[in-house]
C-alpha cells in the first residue's frame, strides 16, 4: 500500500449496509468505492487495484461466493464476507472458496473495524514477506517448503496446495514435533485474531491430507493431538 489510503470495495445490494460501512470505513481514512451486485464487483475487481474487498453474500443475479471464485484466477485480494447466514457451514464454505473472513450480520462497528485492520495488516505482512530476499526454505519428513514461491514439493514434484493451505502446512512445518493448538494454527497460519469456529481448522487439514496422499505423501504426518489440535511428525 506504500503509504497510500487503502482502498476498500464495498459490494451490498442493501443501501442501508452500504453507508454505514463506507461511513465508518472513509472515518478510518479508508478509499471506498461501492458495487451494488456482483457482476460490478466483478469488473471493478479484475480492472482496479483494492486492499480489501468487504462482499455480501446475498447479491442479485451472481453470489458473493461466485464473485469470489471468478476473481480468484486473478487476484489474491483479501475478501471479508458479510452475511445474514452465521451456521458454521456457510463460514466454512465462504473461506473454502477463497474467502478469508466471514462477519454474520447483524455486527457492530468495532468488530467489522477490527476484522478489515486485522486484514489489511496481514496483507502488508505478506508483501513484506515475499519482498525479503531471505524467504524461508523449510524441509521436514521429505516435504519441503519455500515460503518465497509459496510452493510445497516432495520426491514426486510440486503438491498442489491452494495458499490457505500452504499456510496450514507452513505452520504446521515452522513447529515440526510441537503441538499446535486450533487457536495458534488460524492466527499463526493466517492472522486470524476474530476468529470463525475453531473446527474450521479440522476441515482445512482434512483437506490438506486428501492433498498430501494425492501426492503420494504420508497424510498421517500430520497427527491429530486429540482435545488439543494438531502435529507435523517428524521422522
Amino acid at each position: 500500500m506504500n503509504g497510500a489510503p487503502a482502498r476498500i470495495l464495498v459490494v451490498d445490494d442493501e443501501p442501508s449496509i452500504t453507508e454505514f460501512v463506507s461511513y465508518n470505513l472513509r472515518k478510518e481514512g479508508y478509499e471506498i468505492q461501492i458495487a451494488e451486485d456482483g457482476a460490478t464487483a466483478v469488473e471493478l475487481i479484475n480492472n482496479n487495484p483494492y486492499d480489501l474487498v468487504i462482499l455480501d453474500v446475498m447479491l442479485p443475479h451472481m453470489d458473493g461466493y461466485e464473485v469470489v471464485r471468478r476473481i480468484r484466477a486473478n487476484t489474491n485480494v483479501p475478501v471479508l464476507f458479510l452475511s445474514a447466514r452465521d451456521t458454521e457451514l456457510d463460514k466454512v464454505v465462504g473461506l473454502e472458496i477463497g474467502g478469508d473472513d466471514y462477519l454474520a450480520k447483524p455486527f457492530g462497528v468495532r468488530e467489522l473495524l477490527a476484522r478489515a485492520k486485522a486484514l489489511l495488516r496481514r496483507a502488508t505482512q505478506q508483501e513484506n514477506s515475499q519482498s525479503s530476499d531471505f524467504d524461508e526454505v523449510i524441509e521436514v519428513s521429505g516435504i519441503k517448503i519455500d515460503e518465497g514461491t509459496h510452493v510445497a514439493s516432495n520426491g514426486e514434484g510440486a503438491i498442489d496446495l491452494t495458499p490457505r493451505e500452504f499456510e496450514l502446512l507452513a505452520a504446521l512445518m515452522r513447529h515440526a514435533g510441537k503441538v499446535l493448538s486450533r487457536d495458534q494454527l488460524l492466527r499463526d497460519a493466517w492472522g486470524w485474531e476474530y476468529l470463525v469456529e475453531t473446527k474450521t481448522v479440522d476441515t482445512h487439514v482434512k483437506r490438506l491430507r486428501d492433498k498430501l496422499e494425492a501426492a503420494k505423501v504420508d497424510a498421517g504426518l500430520i497427527e491429530t493431538v486429540r482435545g488439543y489440535g494438531y502435529r507435523f511428525k517428524v521422522v
